[in-house]
């Protein structure tokens, strides 16, 4: 076994305090799946645990919520950080639907971009920068509304989040080592293919629209496209596998920016 670094022996040291502490059990099992060491991504029976605690009621939902988002919040460790986001993910994706509800509702009071870590700052990892990726692509998760029955600028607006989601994954690394890079680029993957359907779907229905936009609705959904289109070298080479949605997604982009 290698020597644990000062850093990770000062991990150690919190993580143990806190469950000195009593702590409640969403805070115990919210400190066991987050804790500062090992650096490496949450396992899945420390996920499952969550997941089992937290689809029993909604009084027991609720607090896991709670105690993750304010794990997130406070910590000034990369690590840490990593595996809050980590965890928000797994909840997005597969965890139980009282879990998934809470989160779609926090906080109560509303009106607060529960994910915006730009003040987040632990220079002493590369690993810092990873977790905006999880961040973006789980925005992609939230739909509330037909397609079909948006406003052309809200439908332009949709297109565009979306684009900025695709240029964030041209910004992962390539062959990562590290384990939580391996994690977070492998997750990415499932969520460029969820990505690329969203945005083929907005894109189709663009295609319906082009004789009724306006002139800057026009302009804001050719520039979308132009960024979209610097994409596709990257993206081709993240994702390599040949899909016919990613296929028709470029070809929609093309056709697209041709008929406006």
């Amino acid at each position: 076994m290698g020597k644990i670094k000062l850093r990770d022996m000062v991990g150690l040291i919190k993580d143990t305090a806190a469950s000195i502490a009593k702590p409640s059990a969403a805070d115990a099992v919210i400190l066991r799946t987050t804790s500062h060491f090992p650096p490496t991504p949450p396992r899945a029976h420390r996920i499952s645990a969550v997941f089992a605690l937290g689809e029993t009621s909604r009084a027991a939902a609720s607090p896991i919520i709670s105690s993750l988002m304010d794990r997130l919040h406070r910590t000034g460790d990369s690590v840490v950080a990593l595996k809050c986001l980590l965890l928000i993910h797994h909840v997005i994706r597969t965890g139980p639907f009282i879990l998934q509800d809470q989160l779609s509702v926090f906080p109560a009071s509303g009106g607060r971009n529960y994910l915006k870590l730009s003040s987040f700052r632990d220079s002493s990892s590369a690993a810092t920068t990873l977790g905006y990726f999880v961040c973006s692509v789980s925005g992609e998760e939230d739909r509330g509304f037909k397609i079909s029955s948006l406003l052309n600028a809200d439908l332009i607006r949709e297109i565009d989040s979306l684009v900025s989601i695709l240029e964030e994954l041209c910004k992962s690394p390539d062959n990562p080592t590290d384990e939580f890079a391996r994690e977070i680029v492998g997750l990415l993957c499932g969520d460029y293919l969820s990505a690329v359907n969203e945005v083929l779907l907005r894109l189709t229905e663009a295609s319906h629209r082009t004789s009724c936009l306006s002139f800057v609705d026009s302009v804001e959904l050719v520039f979308a496209l132009t960024r979209l289109g610097d994409c596709e070298e990257k993206l081709s080479e993240f994702y390599d596998v040949k899909k016919p949605s990613i296929e028709r997604m470029w070809e929609s982009v093309r056709l697209l920016r041709e008929k406006i």
